[in-house]
């Protein structure tokens, strides 16, 4: 049976949960994941989506998935697609899931005018680099990723300055 790539519904939140969890335990951080059903079902499928997933199914049972969102280029003035998560079960390796799953991602990206798609890969993943390589991904291997988490993003935004109060309209 041929692989069916589909738009996640409210009801695959338990299996995007899952991918999730399966994902952290190939990266080699399987206590990392502290997601829920209730945050992904809030964040995914509210009233104002703050990110998009694809599942595929391989003969009935879910195989992989893509789950993304949108970012923007200041110096393109034009939206991006950053691609968070690509897995697919390994016992579904090898049958061209991760393919169908990043052409779907890319197509979606050029449907909405974005200029590039992006993500990261562990610089152990071999498997994985050799796959973006053969897509046609560049490695930006002159920068660097940035991140502020937990207390220390709690520490910066306490030490942000507040916002000015609005004030009324000059007449």
């Amino acid at each position: 049976m041929a692989t069916t790539i589909r738009t996640a519904t409210e009801a695959d939140v338990p299996q995007i949960l899952a991918f999730i969890r399966a994902l952290a335990v190939y990266e080699r951080a399987p206590d990392a994941v502290t997601a829920t059903e209730d945050g992904l079902l809030r964040d995914g499928f509210g009233p104002n989506p703050i990110y998009s997933c694809l599942i595929a199914d391989q003969s009935g049972q879910p195989a992989g998935f893509a789950l993304y969102f949108f970012n923007y280029s200041t110096w393109m003035g034009r939206p991006g697609l950053y691609l968070e998560d690509l897995f697919v079960h390994p016992e579904f390796r090898g049958l061209g899931i991760g393919r169908a799953l990043l052409q779907q991602v890319a197509a979606i990206a050029v449907q909405r005018g974005c200029l590039r798609l992006q993500w990261e890969v562990l610089d152990w993943n071999t498997p994985a680099i050799d796959f973006y390589k053969a897509m046609g991904a560049e490695f930006l291997d002159e920068w660097r990723n940035v991140r502020v988490s937990g207390e220390a993003l709690d520490r910066l935004a306490g030490a942000a300055v507040a916002e000015p109060a609005e004030t009324e309209p000059t007449k």
